[in-house]
């Protein structure tokens, strides 16, 4: 049997945009809206290794592409963070490429195989297994990223991007849940702190609950959206926290129903909207939206909403609490990391190595803190004081040693069936030990599609 390593070719070109046409998350990247950069698509690839001479001397000079989808402060700060780069690397030139969100995988799976694709590519890491079953990712040279390295220095959900031994990608910065809470409504209510157990949040959840003579919701105890965090919620924190395992050693079984811990933290997380009666699907458009305009007083939710929620409710009196714990303590993370595309040798593949470096390094990951508002993707970066201390990312920083990251083998999939059960439940009144037998079969049904596919490589 040979392993995701040895690919040699990548599947048909079909095959790749078929496979890779997934999302990360509902609103996991905040991307629905993302803009357009500055920057102009490329279809080409990045300019050959060039020699040139000055002042009489032989001077090789190198270009690498890199590819991000356009995230208006993340284009720009790579633009920076590129200038820097050159200034230490004189010989190396780096050309910054953007597309579209909802384009991103369709262009990866057209142009990679076609050699016009990038160096060095940012992508979602729950997009790995399929960008390597598809051939379109080299592993991490392990003499430059050894492994035992790499694991001493990030916290542990960089294990999601080992794949039959290897390293595949590196983070830059991570995003992990965490519980936003609106201040004024919890002091309205006579709430003093935000909910640190399971059955704080549901106490907590009814007593902020505001409904008109109809019925209708004023104001959601919380929000409760599925298809956003709530899958992720559900995941790497309920399930953990239930005493539940979510996958096997070999990444290859579901074991949510393996114990009671699955069903139990399941019929939690659907009792808000199906018996506590605290929020639903879709009631404020969303569940960003509720908690924005303060029609929500509880949200599940990333901390890369913080740079969202500071431009668009500048004014909104909230605070950040831990995700509250159960058995255990568990919080779900997930992060969009660097890679080296298949193909890439020689002087090209030195320079990606030196990006990739830099992109990792102490100085970057403070400079994303403070310009993109998503976490520092090594303990001892985001372990620093002025981290920690900070009242509204120290919440989710001191929840990372208990982080943990889903090995997506199809995010959406897995999203859309776990959206689609909890909708059994609510809208059409199956019993929730059913919509979870259901649930957990047709997850199998997609692992065990997808490593057969692997196994026959």
């Amino acid at each position: 049997m040979n392993r995701i390593r040895n690919i040699a070719k990548p599947i048909s070109l079909l095959a790749a945009v078929s496979l890779l046409l997934t999302a990360c998350g509902g609103n996991n990247s905040d991307n629905a809206g993302s803009s357009s950069s500055s920057s102009s698509p490329s279809v080409a690839s990045a300019s050959p290794t060039e020699t040139t001479t000055a002042s009489g001397d032989s001077q090789e000079k190198v270009t690498i592409e890199y590819w991000q989808y356009e995230y208006p402060s993340k284009v720009a700060l790579i633009d920076e963070l590129i200038k820097q780069f050159e200034e230490q690397n004189p010989g190396i030139t780096v050309k910054q490429t953007n597309f579209p969100y909802d384009q991103y995988n369709e262009k990866v799976a057209t142009l990679v195989p076609a050699g016009k694709g990038p160096d060095v590519i940012n992508l979602y890491y729950g997009w790995l297994p399929k960008y390597v079953s598809s051939g379109f990712l080299q592993p991490l040279p392990e003499s430059d990223f050894p492994a035992a390295e790499i694991e001493s220095k990030y916290y542990p959900f960089v294990d999601a991007a080992k794949i039959d031994g290897s390293y595949w990608a590196i983070p830059t910065a991570v995003r992990t849940l965490a519980v936003f809470y609106n201040k004024d409504l919890f002091a309205k209510a006579n709430i003093a702190e935000p909910p640190a157990t399971w059955e704080e949040l549901v106490e907590d959840s009814l007593k902020l609950t505001e409904k008109d003579f109809n019925g209708q919701f004023v104001v959601e105890g919380l929000a409760w959206e599925p298809g956003a965090q709530l899958h992720h919620w559900y995941r790497d924190g309920l399930l953990p926290q239930a005493g539940g395992q979510d996958l096997s050693e070999d990444r290859r079984k579901i074991l949510w129903a393996d114990t009671p811990a699955g069903l139990e933290a399941f019929q939690y997380l659907i009792d808000f909207a199906v018996k506590h009666k605290v929020g639903t699907t879709g009631v404020f458009t969303d569940d960003v939206t509720a908690f924005k305009t303060g029609h929500a007083a509880i949200n599940i939710d990333g901390s890369f909403r913080l740079g969202s929620l500071a431009t668009d409710a500048p004014d909104l009196n909230y605070g950040i609490a831990p995700l509250p714990s159960y058995k255990n303590k568990s919080a779900p993370s997930s992060y969009w990391a660097n890679a080296i595309s298949a193909g890439v040798t020689g002087a090209k593949l030195d320079a990606s190595i030196k990006f990739l470096k830099f992109l990792t390094s102490k100085e970057v990951q403070e400079q994303w803190v403070d310009k993109v508002g998503e976490l520092p993707a090594q303990k001892e970066v985001a372990t620093q004081d002025k981290y920690l201390n900070d009242e509204k990312l120290g919440p989710f920083i001191r929840q990372l040693d208990n982080s943990k990251a889903h090995f997506f083998i199809d995010e959406t999939g897995e999203r859309t069936l776990f959206v689609d059960a909890a909708n059994e439940v609510l809208l059409n009144n199956v019993p929730a030990e059913k919509a979870f037998k259901d649930l957990v079969a047709k997850t199998q049904k997609l692992y065990d599609d997808y490593w057969a596919k692997v196994d026959k490589k």
